[in-house]
């Protein structure tokens, strides 16, 4: 069976492989090269990388003589990228630390974006604490507030918002686009923003300043989202399957959580 490469006539719902072209990745193709629109890319030893929907499922993998196979280009007839060796399994359980967050991210969705989450949030916090604040003794009682925070809030909040979102807005193309942007950025950001910035202060023991610190910080918090996110979150509604934009938006996230962190903890000026 020829590969379903990327063409217009074939990128439908009904089609059984939707996938969105994001690149090239380098494997060893033993097969015939098929006669599709990457026929000079197969010869050389390039297959496209493809993210996207297989007969339902979430995958991001190569595609090879009709077959999808794992994120690093393996197959049961090669081993890692690169290395020689054999498996008797097909590349979707090659057992990389990517195949298995793809198999954790479809069995158990919600824990798996809400750890991830978690870890963003400390590596955030950790880069806030030593680059930015330039502390000399991490503060292992904030680390871990904020830690908390992305496994219990973060995850489990961008998990259901993005879900809800592709539920509400039906319509496709750049409009739909424009329009999960706005009600991701205009209704959901603001205030998710004051949630996060409330429930941080109330776990550091400090209840009695989170009007305070929402009346200093909160407006400039949610203008620094916009500069960041408007741009990024429109690329990610665009191009990125729904079951993907979570993690899409955790790679960013790390920058964020480094500017959500040092505004989140700035001292509060009482007037």
């Amino acid at each position: 069976m020829e590969p379903h490469f990327f063409k217009p006539s074939l990128i439908s719902p009904k089609s059984p492989v939707l996938t969105a072209h994001i690149g090239l990745f380098p494997t060893r193709t033993s097969c015939s090269p098929p006669q599709s629109l990457f026929n000079s890319t197969a010869k050389s030893g390039y297959v496209p990388l493809r993210l996207g929907f297989h007969k339902g499922k979430p995958f991001i993998g190569l595609l090879r003589c009709g077959v999808i196979v794992g994120s690093n280009g393996n197959d049961g007839n090669s081993g890692s990228r690169g290395a020689g060796g054999g498996g008797d399994d097909s590349g979707a359980h090659d057992g990389s630390l990517f195949s298995w967050y793809l198999k954790s991210l479809q069995k158990h969705p919600i824990f798996t974006k809400s750890l991830t989450s978690a870890l963003l949030n400390l590596v955030g916090d950790l880069i806030c604490q030593l680059l930015i604040n330039q502390v000399s003794t991490i503060d292992v009682n904030r680390l871990a507030v904020i830690t908390f925070l992305g496994f219990a809030l973060v995850g489990p909040a961008l998990h259901y918002w993005y879900y809800s979102l592709s539920k509400i807005v039906k319509i496709s193309g750049t409009n739909g686009t424009f329009l999960r942007l706005l009600l991701d950025q205009f209704l959901f950001s603001p205030t998710f923003i004051a949630v996060f910035m409330s429930s941080l202060v109330t776990l550091e023991g400090k209840p009695s300043l989170v009007i305070p610190k929402l009346k200093q910080e909160w407006v400039s918090a949610v203008i620094a989202n916009w500069q960041l996110w408007i741009p990024f979150q429109f690329l990610n509604f665009q191009f990125v399957p729904q079951p993907f934009q979570v993690l899409a938006a955790n790679i960013v996230a790390i920058a964020w959580n480094v500017i959500l962190s040092f505004m989140a903890h700035k001292e509060i000026i009482l007037k």
